[in-house]
């Protein structure tokens, strides 16, 4: 890269998908390692499987309309669980714990204004060759994470090292 800076991390992820709380701990220890020098991209994935996964992911863009974009989605996933029997619910009292401005969400969900980024996004993902979550893309790459995350982390590592010398 010509500034030096690494390359971005998209991290395609359905909020209701207890195999992207799993990948959570990843995402979490490569900013920390990172920090602002690896910029990480949530991507949005729903399934149709899960019923709540589109609200989610709508809750999630309002609140990084907010500025408090991840930790609303660490909170989120935390309780993946809980979302599958609470639904919207559960998203506006996260919200609220989060310190978000939670009757803004709960009007986001109801006046649909994310809906165009979250449809972008799914679109995009199926373009490239998404078919679940989570999924990481890293210099081009796809690395599908599903139901085992072993050696994704040190692949994105492994591909983050080979750019910085560019």
């Amino acid at each position: 890269m010509i500034d030096g800076s690494l390359p971005r991390l998209e991290f395609w992820c359905e909020l209701q998908c207890p195999d992207c709380r799993t990948a959570l701990d990843d995402v979490r220890a490569l900013r920390a390692e990172y920090g602002d020098a690896l910029p990480v991209e949530l991507r949005h994935f729903p399934l149709e499987k899960h019923k709540h996964a589109y609200a989610a992911a709508q809750a999630a863009e309002e609140a990084f309309a907010q500025g408090l974009g991840w930790p609303y989605v660490e909170a989120l996933l935390a309780r993946v669980d809980e979302l599958g029997t609470r639904g919207e619910a559960l998203l506006v009292e996260v919200a609220r714990e989060t310190g978000l401005d939670a009757e803004e969400v709960e009007l986001a969900l109801i006046d649909g204004r994310h809906t165009l980024i979250v449809d972008a996004d799914q679109a995009e993902g199926k373009a490239i060759g998404v078919s679940g979550t989570p999924t990481y893309v890293i210099a081009g790459q796809r690395l599908d994470g599903g139901a085992s995350q072993d050696g994704l982390r040190a692949r994105i590592v492994e591909i983050i090292g080979g750019r910085q010398a560019s």
